[in-house]
């Protein structure tokens, strides 16, 4: 359904037509929204706060914008405004995962086992990245996520964040530098305590 008409017919309370639009958009909201504060509860709490936000601010979309550019920002204003809200969270260490326990597969499953030496070590990974996305500035972080996460185009991401792609570019570049610099500890497949070069 074109998007004009979508949009006359839930400015008209046809309430199947702002379901159409939830659910066209709703995976894509809800993933870019995780990618960016990093916590599924708080993912799904943006994703509802978007979609009431769009519901009211309907009769006010400009017809010759594009529909998904306008949702995508909305959800990144969104995303934001929360993360602004968090609490710094303490930073992870080593010791935070000495609960973890590991439990090989039931005998016949036919499953791999990923070791857990290789699983302590991605989960420790996947930990620092999410720390380290945590310490570059929102735009970045945005800019990051929507590009490596999300796939989006530069195009598209200067169109949501209303920025040129140059900017966008720029944006991405500090962002990878960044994120380089904080996983340096992180070497040869393994976990490293002195993160300074």
């Amino acid at each position: 359904m074109e998007a004009q008409i979508l949009v006359d017919r839930i400015c008209q309370g046809d309430v199947s037509a702002f379901q159409t639009l939830v659910e066209k958009y709703k995976r894509k909201v809800y993933y870019l929204a995780y990618d960016m504060v990093g916590d599924h509860q708080e993912a799904e709490d943006v994703s509802q706060e978007v979609f009431i936000k769009v519901y009211r601010a309907l009769k006010g979309f400009r017809r010759d914008a594009k529909m998904s550019s306008w949702i995508y920002q909305i959800t990144v204003n969104s995303a934001i405004d929360l993360l602004r809200r968090r609490k710094a969270k303490p930073s992870v260490n080593l010791e935070d995962f000495d609960h973890i326990g590991f439990q090989e597969n039931p005998a016949g499953t036919g499953s791999a086992v990923m070791d857990p030496e290789a699983s302590a070590v991605a989960s420790l990974f996947q930990s620092r990245i999410q720390q380290a996305l945590g310490r570059i500035t929102a735009r970045e972080r945005v800019v990051f996520v929507m590009r490596h996460y999300n796939d989006f185009q530069i195009d598209e991401i200067a169109d949501v964040l209303e920025v040129s792609a140059g900017t966008v570019k720029s944006l991405l570049f500090r962002a990878l530098q960044k994120l380089r610099r904080e996983l340096s500890s992180f070497r040869n497949g393994g976990w490293s305590e002195d993160n300074h070069e």
